[in-house]
């Protein structure tokens, strides 16, 4: 059988279903990178729709800490099959981070992503290649960014060779398996399968990820502080003592949300 490493770097590429195909009868591991929001849960309903084995299937959660929203790792193991889930952990907590470089992660410079969730996921997907030989290194590594979700990801590659991770007998892959599907079809995918999204959506949260995220709209930023008071609290003391706002818009929070803390 043709490797797909040398199909994708061929003149012309097989379709992303043909070469995922491949993998799978390769016997590949198919990591799920599951933060327990609406995405994540309707990937993982599409792999193995599509045909990913269970014995071939990894999920990994990064455990964001306190700024987590409560709950998660509980509604992941409620509605993943009951496939085996792996915590990946971070050196340093987001507050953490902050305080040591005196200022919040920015869309250009997201420590948030690199530091607190890619790396950790990264390191337990090489552990458990390690501890697993039978999958002979062959990953692909599945995360749930939408084009509908913003125009950078919008132009994200939905499949592609991982040269930076593919070494020491790894063949890395990197795959967006939910890349065309809406919203709508996010939340239609999670019914179909008799299963409900987390609840801070039902409380009116329209991202999840971290509680209070800097990529926030101003009505989540405003519904996050409703619902978890403690933690706002701790971000606003946060971004007084470092002197850098979380938003985006450089306004703080309090002025945001007109909550005072």
């Amino acid at each position: 059988m043709t490797c797909p490493r040398d199909v994708l770097q061929g003149s012309s590429a097989l379709p992303v279903s043909l070469q995922i195909i491949q993998l799978i009868s390769q016997g590949a591991l198919f990591v799920v990178n599951h933060s327990g929001g609406k995405d994540s849960q309707a990937m993982l309903i599409k792999l193995r729709e599509f045909g990913v084995p269970d014995d071939q299937l990894l999920i990994i959660h990064a455990d964001l800490g306190k700024v987590e929203w409560a709950g998660s790792q509980e509604h992941i193991k409620r509605t993943s099959f009951g496939l085996p889930l792996v915590v990946a952990k971070a050196r340093r907590t987001l507050l953490q981070m902050v305080e040591e470089r005196g200022m919040w992660p920015s869309p250009q410079q997201r420590q948030c992503t690199s530091d607190l969730k890619r790396g950790p996921i990264e390191r337990e997907i090489r552990r458990h290649l390690k501890a697993n030989p039978h999958y002979r290194g062959l990953v692909v590594n599945c995360m749930g960014m939408r084009a509908q979700e913003s125009h950078n990801r919008a132009k994200a590659e939905k499949f592609r060779f991982n040269a930076r991770n593919s070494k020491a007998g790894r063949e890395w892959y990197d795959w967006l398996p939910i890349h065309d599907l809406t919203e709508v079809q996010v939340y239609s995918t999670i019914r179909d399968a008799g299963q409900s999204p987390a609840w801070p959506y039902f409380a009116g949260m329209t991202r999840y990820s971290c509680c209070f995220c800097i990529m926030a709209s101003e009505a989540d930023l405003k519904t996050a502080a409703t619902l978890n008071p403690s933690l706002y609290r701790e971000v606003v003391r946060l971004e007084r003592k470092v002197g850098h706002t979380l938003s985006m818009t450089r306004r703080p929070l309090e002025q945001i949300t007109r909550i005072a803390a």
